[in-house]
């Protein structure tokens, strides 16, 4: 095997995110625990339509792309997630009434993949870092950063080392108001990224398909995805963190450590 080959060819600085489709884990694999932090996209959840147009939703959780992610890396996955979730109320009931802070639940690395509820829905601010009490989470300003930065921290209390991937909101070609509240949240990932260490941005509004008519003829079924829709959001997932470990290969050199009580001090 031609070794240096082999590293030219993964770890191309001139490469971007989803160039390459992995089918079969590729080095996500390496992150045997994840934790989806989510709401209906996160959760596999199906849109049904009775004959007078009254709408039901099903989170089934085996189809959502966690899961999917998952069966193609070996890896195991908790649906920390429920259809209509914002980061308020994950942390104001939801994580609690689960019991999703015990440290049986303790992950390697972390999704988030929260805001459509919050800001497109509810509308609450959208907030900075600036809202962030980096002593005391508690005292973090009631925004959506303030509230999206208090599940970071409180998972930081219980996996310390963890990786956490931000998910910023696929391109939909939007009406201005939600464009420019979908450009302030995918802003806000990159800041968040910055100010907590072990952090990356999955940004499917950049780098992945616009979800237009043609895309939602495929892959969803009516306002949320359909089955390969969730499938293909897991390769999406996959190529992504694929890509950014093999541009941080360093970074993710001790993941196996990540959760044991085992570290490598280097002198």
């Amino acid at each position: 095997m031609d070794i240096n080959s082999f590293i030219k060819t993964i770890d191309n600085a001139e490469e971007k995110p989803l160039e390459r489709i992995i089918e079969d884990g590729g080095f996500c694999g390496i992150l045997r625990t994840i934790g989806c932090v989510g709401d209906s996209l996160s959760s596999g959840e199906f849109e049904t339509m009775d004959m007078d147009g009254t709408r039901h939703y099903h989170d089934y959780y085996d189809y959502s792309w966690g899961q999917f992610l998952a069966r193609a890396t070996g890896t195991t996955v908790y649906n920390f997630s429920r259809g209509g979730m914002t980061a308020k109320e994950y942390m104001s009931t939801f994580a609690d009434e689960k019991d999703f802070w015990k440290t049986e639940y303790k992950c390697k690395a972390y999704i988030i993949a929260l805001g459509v509820n919050d800001l497109l829905n509810a509308r609450q601010p959208v907030g900075s870092i600036d809202d962030i009490c980096i002593d005391d989470y508690t005292k973090n300003a009631p925004t959506f950063a303030g509230y999206y930065a208090m599940i970071v921290q409180r998972l930081k209390k219980i996996s310390p080392d963890a990786k956490f991937f931000f998910m910023t909101m696929p391109e939909e070609n939007n009406r201005y108001e939600l464009q420019v509240l979908k450009d302030a949240h995918a802003e806000l990932m990159y800041k968040l990224a910055e100010f907590f260490d072990n952090s990356y941005v999955i940004d499917l509004k950049k780098y992945g398909p616009v979800y237009d008519e043609a895309f939602k003829e495929k892959f969803y079924l009516h306002g949320h995805m359909n089955p390969a829709g969730y499938a293909l959001t897991a390769k999406m997932v996959i190529s992504y963190i694929d890509y950014i470990i093999r541009h941080n290969f360093k970074d993710f050199s001790e993941i196996g450590l990540v959760g044991t009580p085992h570290k490598n001090y280097k002198i």
